[in-house]
């Protein structure tokens, strides 16, 4: 049995072999599928960027969300940011969860404000076990971003199976 994260990837390169997103074909059909994403999403990204916002930020910080805008290139972006005093003084963008599909994108992606680098804070065992989720999410990213670099042939998941 996959892990949740590994469906998803599977999922989404079965949708890059059949030119589909889930059951969209059409640009419009996929676009109506990102407002209802992004609906359904809105509270999952405020709890997430909320348990920062208490954990790492001690409740100093506000969550806003974006809506969903139209980007200059013909793309749909929504944003939910964090962003608190020390953030705004030092002039550096917030912590931020944004769902996007860009107008050449076979269809939507989430992605953060920066790049996916995660710091490793591994000093025992427990610290290390505690990295399983992390490491499922490096092994996603690395699969997700080879199959973007090449194409959904390189996973025999895909390749092998209907």
């Amino acid at each position: 049995m996959s892990t949740p994260m590994n469906e998803a990837l599977l999922r989404h390169f079965r949708d890059l072999r059949d030119g589909n997103h889930g059951p969209a074909v059409t640009r419009e059909d996929k676009e109506r599928l990102f407002y209802t994403a992004v609906e359904l999403l809105d509270p999952v990204a405020r709890t997430a960027l909320d348990e920062a916002n208490t954990d790492l930020l001690l409740g100093t910080g506000e969550v806003v969300a974006s809506g969903i805008t139209r980007s200059h290139e013909g793309g749909l972006n929504a944003l939910w940011s964090l962003t608190w005093p020390e953030q705004r003084a030092a002039g550096i963008q917030p912590i931020a969860i944004v769902a996007h599909y860009g107008r050449d994108f076979h269809h939507p992606h989430l992605r953060g404000n920066t790049s996916g680098d995660w710091p490793l804070n591994v000093f025992d065992a427990a610290d290390a076990r505690s990295q399983l989720d992390t490491l499922r999410v490096i092994a996603a990213a690395d699969a997700h971003n080879l199959v973007f670099q090449e194409s959904y042939r390189i996973m025999p998941a895909i390749t092998r199976t209907s």
